[in-house]
């Protein structure tokens, strides 16, 4: 038996092997995995819990055996009896290593507490609400007329709102007889109708003047964003976000796919952490808007299709192979306890439809938000994260795709990376005479260079930031077109720095306080695959449109709020196009939450419009390939790009002197997800 192990962790990425019987805090700590523990390891303040996670993990060719780590000890079961812990959580101080593992850091087990970068663009809401307060006085019971409690406020909702045909879950029921008497028979109803009949959401005492409020979730991969709205007016009172738990079973799509097809019962544990994330995300918005997660009426969903298969606990099997066949497609209406959502006992649920095979809800929600349908000039709408979601198209036509960009734009699989959280570096630039660097952190405004800047700790480099330093590396002549990094006598500078058989480039030196980050050959090619499968899933939309060039370029989601156009093409990841035409359109997916939260005639729009959708399948075209390969070049080995080239001159520079395979093209097909 080999005295040392390997320990991969989640979401962060980071590996390492360690030796049999190092507890996981100090296995996190020698790999610089962000784990907090403010106790000095004695198991008291449960900062440094931890999700072990066990069975077959293809992606990292990794099985994990039951007894990979140590029994629970007492220290544990002290803890859980006295405060609790959350089921297969434990206390990264107390357990051992005892076998290769994967482990899972839950949010509020890091330091570095991440950003929600999905923020709730600006946005005028068109209110139709499915939901709606009704005040109403109630008929009080009478021995004579032997009618239920709720039979009687059926009918005062008839004859005071004209709104027959009334009807309540049991949860609801059990709420209803104490609301009706304490208010004393004066009621504000939250009434439920989307056109399939009103149902009872919620009741209160009296006249409610307070609005009524909703959340808009979206799903993804890698993080779940949510907004609290007021269904009033549909302004947005609390947004939050935390890490999807479910990235321990997989960081994209087909892991998680093939972790349910190697494990019996694997899609039931997702299903379940990712619904109890829900219930958190919940009722982290009630608690930033001041309000019970009782008073939430209503919520909606959006999300790819195999988070939304594993949402409602259906084996996502089907979704891993062609045809790529969904269970569904329709839109849901449920109630939102089925879920995990904390809400009122009567609230419900729209999950909106999906395109078809892997373009789902949240692909849906992009084109309800920029509506590509009414326009004349032709969009290119790119959602971009774990997996992207790709539109093409105006009023004649509208397309749609997914493709397999994998987690390196989230900051994950990257050396230095790290999810957005403060001290992140998140902008660069370098010098191109000098080639030295200046950055910002997440949480200060100031450049690096600059004396306001102070003396911060500086933690790693978040998506946003690799994605700017390679395209400034690549600007800057320290990158050549085929992606390799020159040696310090090739680039002029004492910052690229050999690193085995290849070089990396130095952004921040090491200091006691904080790590050494720098831009690896791998990470590189990291970025280029991803970069690549977002290129190519753009062009084969292009090619089926039978067009060369779009006349606007969208970028949506946290990337597109966060990166600048000109790093998005420097490195080849969206087509050539005038640089003022490419604009950002923030979180869309999450903005078409809203909308359709906020107005049932949105729900019927966009349940219309994505019928009209043609999906293209990247997995089984050829030409995805043949687009793959020639855009792993940076910005792409045939294209001109002859816009970007007249605003951003790249230097022809090349550092490939006939070494190893590692300094070649990095040609492999991307696996969806």
């Amino acid at each position: 038996m080999s005295d040392d192990v390997q320990v991969i962790f989640t979401p962060s990425g980071k590996r390492g092997r360690v030796a049999r019987g190092t507890k996981v805090l100090a296995a996190a700590r020698t790999l610089g995995v962000d784990l907090d523990s403010v106790c000095g390891g004695r198991g008291i303040c449960s900062k440094c819990q931890c999700s072990p996670g066990y069975g077959d993990f293809s992606k990292h060719g990794l099985h994990v055996e039951p007894d990979a780590l140590s029994p629970i000890n007492s220290v544990e079961e002290r803890y859980d009896r006295v405060r609790g812990l959350k089921p297969g959580r434990r206390l990264g101080c107390q357990a051992e290593i005892q076998g290769d593992i994967v482990i899972d850091v839950p949010p509020e087990s890091q330091v570095h507490k991440q950003v929600v970068r999905k923020a709730a663009s600006e946005r005028v809401m068109e209110m139709d609400p499915a939901t709606r307060a009704c005040y109403i006085e109630v008929q009080e019971p009478d021995m004579h007329a032997p009618e239920g409690d709720f039979q009687r406020l059926a009918h005062a909702l008839e004859a005071q709102w004209d709104i027959p045909g009334l009807r309540a879950d049991p949860d609801m029921l059990r709420k209803l007889q104490p609301v009706l008497r304490k208010g004393a028979w004066k009621v504000t109803a939250a009434v439920h109708d989307q056109g399939e009949g009103p149902r009872l959401s919620a009741l209160y005492p009296g006249l409610r003047e307070t609005p009524l409020y909703g959340l808009a979730i979206d799903l993804g991969s890698t993080t779940i964003a949510g907004h609290l709205v007021a269904l009033d007016d549909g302004r947005v009172l609390a947004s939050a976000g935390l890490m999807n738990p479910q990235i321990r079973f997989g960081e994209d799509l087909m892991s998680r796919v093939s972790y349910v097809m190697m494990n019996p019962g694997g899609d039931l544990e997702m299903t379940k952490v990712v619904r109890d994330a829900m219930g958190d995300l919940a009722r982290e918005l009630a608690q930033e808007a001041q309000i019970e997660t009782g008073e939430i009426v209503e919520a909606t969903v959006v999300c790819n299709p195999v988070m939304h298969h594993l949402l409602l606990g259906i084996d996502p099997v089907e979704l891993g192979q062609a045809p790529f066949a969904l269970a569904t497609s329709d839109s849901m209406d449920l109630p939102a306890s089925e879920i995990g959502l904390e809400a009122s006992p009567g609230a419900r649920v729209y999950i909106l439809p999906l395109i078809a095979g892997h373009v789902g809800a949240d692909a849906a929600a992009v084109a309800l938000s920029e509506a590509p349908e009414r326009r004349e000039d032709l969009s290119l709408i790119v959602d971009v994260g774990t997996n992207a979601e790709i539109l093409l198209g105006n009023s004649s036509r509208v397309l749609a795709c997914s493709s397999p960009t994998g987690p390196a734009f989230e900051g994950a699989q990257i050396s230095s990376g790290q999810r957005a959280a403060p001290g992140a570096i998140e902008r660069i630039e370098i010098d191109p005479a000098t080639k030295e660097p200046r950055f910002k952190i997440i949480g200060n405004e100031h450049w690096s260079t600059e004396p306001e800047f102070g003396t911060p700790q500086i933690t790693g480099i978040c998506g946003s930031g690799i994605i700017e330093a390679v395209a400034e590396m690549r600007m800057a002549g320290i990158v050549d077109a085929s992606g390799l990094i020159g040696s310090p006598e090739q680039v002029g500078t004492t910052r690229c720095v050999a690193s085995g058989r290849t070089h990396e480039y130095l952004i921040h030196d090491a200091t006691p306080e904080g790590p050494r980050i720098t831009v690896t050959q791998g990470d590189i090619r990291a970025i280029q695959l991803a970069k690549s499968a977002l290129y190519a899933g753009a062009r084969l939309l292009m090619d089926e449109m039978g067009v060369d060039e779009v006349d606007r370029v969208v970028l949506a989601g946290a990337f597109g709020a966060h990166i600048s156009p000109k790093h998005a093409m420097v490195l080849g990841m969206i087509p050539d196009a005038p640089l003022d035409h490419v604009t950002s359109a923030g979180n869309a997916a999450g903005t078409g939450a809203r909308m359709a939260l906020c107005s049932v005639r949105a729900r019927r729009a966009i349940e219309t419009q994505v019928k009209r959708i043609t999906k293209v399948e990247t997995a089984i075209e050829p030409r995805f390939q043949e687009h793959f390969v020639a855009a792993n070049a940076l910005p792409h080995a045939t294209a001109p790009f002859t816009r970007l080239r007249a605003v951003a001159p790249l230097p022809d520079v090349s550092f490939n002197t006939g070494g190893s395979g590692d300094e070649g093209g990095g040609r492999r097909r991307r696996r969806r997800g």
